[in-house]
């Protein structure tokens, strides 16, 4: 086991009207990459879940008093306590999630983003008022939080999901129960004793940590409860569906970050460099686990040969596996077994299917996947039709640009798509007709606190960051006075 020395942040309880919590039960929380123990955490069920959703509705009565200006105070002293614990909270990603630190201090940096972000947009919440028709009236429409909102969030990125939602929910008003996922409880809790230190009221940031066994069920009270307003998730859009179904039942507002299946297209006019560059980023970034990781990579085939070439060799000069806390591994392990072996299933059917092994190809010890590069790729493979979640590049030779197009939108889900491209008029074109939420132009890596996260299709609901994602957590409520006498 490798050590990691974090015993200010380490938390294994729940996190309830501010006050640690222990439930009946416990889970184990594992190390990706040797699969030892590294904490028994609090198995939260839905006594422990209704608790927290009480709690943070108490809270939201008071909360929802102060003003923008106290908020925003208060979650800036977040950001700054974030960024001055980022190795301890770098250190617990990468022990739960396997990710190499470097990656690990990167999403620190950007889950604070969104505590900066938020803390900022707080104070610039406005109404309008709207000329009315009649003279004796004013009419004005002003923006309330909607109330608690039940949080849950993947283990990909365990800090980052909660801090962009979390941050705009406090921002307006709003009070949250959290349920980070099984894999990766342990950065959940780390930012609640943060919370704690930045002087968040009791009650307003809850964490519910569960098993996999007891989640169903307090998923289902974080959906149902009369006392919720609002629900926000990140994961698979199975699991969204199911929670969506849930949440019909007392309609409550919805907003879902689901699954990607990116399309990567490489035009004839493109710097290849810059191509190969974007493709190592885009896709091999937590070892391919990320929900705006390029899935297919679609290359035109004027440069399709010179392409591969590149690729393959910037694969081997730059990713090594090894375990997160290695200073050179940029791929770590994959947060299961079950992870690795979808991507073994996808890599052995296009095989199969007549696609051809340029590099890796094979599964390693655990939950290590060897990056992997495929070539004579057809439309009809599964790593073409399902998002992989692992570090393979399948690689389709295209001829026309509405060739390109039609492939990359024959997808259910539409979240991210990148192009590479120096004809701007085609650059223009593609962006506009690729039907997804977000768009990277000779640009692999497009997340940021200022832009608007979300995608169409059954990519989900709503959007996350930006002006706009604060509005998520808001009503707009329309008064009309009479009788004046002007």
């Amino acid at each position: 086991m490798v050590s990691f020395c974090v015993a200010e942040l380490l938390r294994t309880q729940g996190f309830i009207n501010g006050r640690w919590v222990s439930a009946p039960d416990t889970f184990p929380v594992l190390d990706p990459a040797t699969g030892e123990e590294l904490a028994q955490v609090s198995d939260c069920g839905p006594q422990q879940a209704r608790d927290a959703v009480s709690s943070a509705y108490k809270a939201f009565l008071s909360w929802k008093c102060q003003t923008a200006k106290e908020r925003s105070a208060l979650l800036r002293k977040w950001f700054d306590l974030v960024n001055q614990h980022n190795e301890d909270l770098a250190k617990l990603i990468t022990a739960e999630c396997g990710k190499p630190l470097k990656e690990s201090l990167g999403e620190i940096t950007y889950s604070a983003s969104f505590l900066e972000w938020f803390s900022e947009e707080a104070r610039r919440v406005y109404g309008d008022i709207v000329p009315p028709a009649a003279k004796d009236r004013k009419m004005l429409l002003m923006k309330q939080p909607v109330g608690v909102a039940s949080i849950i969030t993947p283990w990909n990125f365990p800090s980052a999901m909660i801090t962009r939602k979390v941050a705009a929910a406090l921002a307006v008003g709003c009070t949250v129960v959290v349920k980070p996922a099984e894999d990766t409880p342990l950065s959940a809790l780390a930012l609640a004793e943060l919370a704690v230190q930045a002087g968040i009221p009791p009650g307003v940031f809850n964490v519910v940590p569960c098993s996999r066994e007891k989640a169903p069920a307090v998923g289902e009270i974080l959906c149902t409860d009369p006392l919720v307003s609002k629900i926000s998730f990140t994961g698979s859009t199975a699991t969204g569906k199911v929670l969506l179904k849930h949440a019909a039942g007392t309609v409550k507002r919805v907003s879902m970050e689901l699954g990607g299946h990116a399309p990567f297209i490489v035009f004839d006019s493109a710097d290849v460099d810059k191509a190969v560059a974007g493709a190592l980023a885009s896709k091999f970034r937590n070892s391919g686990q990320t929900c705006v990781c390029s899935n297919r990579f679609l290359v035109q085939s004027g440069i399709h040969d010179a392409f591969l070439e590149k690729l393959g060799k910037a694969m081997d000069a730059e990713l090594r596996t090894g375990h997160g806390f290695e200073p050179t591994t940029t791929q770590g392990p994959l947060i299961n077994v079950s992870a690795a072996e979808k991507v073994e299933h996808h890599i052995e059917d296009a095989v199969s299917r007549g696609a051809v092994v340029l590099k890796g190809g094979k599964r390693l010890e655990g939950s290590f996947m060897q990056p992997t590069l495929l070539s004579n790729v057809s439309t009809d493979m599964l790593c073409m039709r399902e998002e992989t979640f692992g570090p393979l590049v399948p690689v389709v030779k295209f001829n026309t640009e509405e060739e390109a197009l039609a492939i990359a939108n024959a997808s259910e889900v539409g979240l991210a798509g990148y192009l590479y491209s120096q004809n701007l008029s085609q650059i223009w074109r593609v962006a506009e007709q690729l039907e997804v939420g977000m768009v990277g132009v000779n640009e692999a890596v497009i997340s940021a606190a200022e832009g608007a996260f979300g995608g169409v299709k059954q990519s989900g609901l709503g959007r996350e960051g930006s002006k706009y994602g604060i509005d998520e957590y808001l009503e707009v409520k329309y008064v009309c006075i009479g009788g004046l006498t002007l």
